[in-house]
This record gives structure tokens, C-alpha cells and sequence, in this order.
């Protein structure tokens, strides 16, 4: 998982505004830090994004991203 789909995951499940600061300071706890320092020190976004879904119970059917409904062209 690149880092670009770990924040829209974030921002899907937690809106856009909330998710930001979720990843800045909410100290995970599995990992001992904030998804914002351990992205800088190099953990796999689907480690932090696991690890997050854990913290707050978000439920499995959810953890690949929610079912959207499809755009009309």
C-alpha cells in the first residue's frame, strides 16, 4: 500500500479533517508512535493503517475502504 492510499483510507473512514489529526496524534498503540512519525521513519502505511483499525475497532468489511456508490458517466 503506497502512502496515497493510506490517507484516503484515513480520510474515508474518518473524514478529511479528523483523519489529519488522527495521523498526527493519536499514539498507536501496537507501534509506540504517531502514523506521522512512523511514516518519516519508514513503516509500511499497511502496517500503521492495520494497526489504526485495531486502535479503533473499525470493522474488517471496512478495512479495504467502504463500498461506494459508482459514479454515473
Amino acid at each position: 500500500m503506497r502512502e496515497s492510499k493510506f490517507r484516503e483510507l484515513m480520510a474515508e473512514e474518518f473524514g478529511a479533517g479528523y483523519a489529519l489529526t488522527v495521523i498526527s496524534s493519536h499514539s498507536i498503540t501496537a507501534l509506540r508512535g504517531t502514523a506521522e512519525q512512523l511514516l518519516a521513519d519508514g513503516v509500511p502505511p499497511r502496517t500503521i493503517w492495520e494497526a489504526i483499525c485495531v486502535d479503533f475497532e473499525i470493522p474488517e468489511e471496512r478495512r479495504l475502504g467502504r463500498d461506494l456508490p459508482a459514479k454515473r458517466t
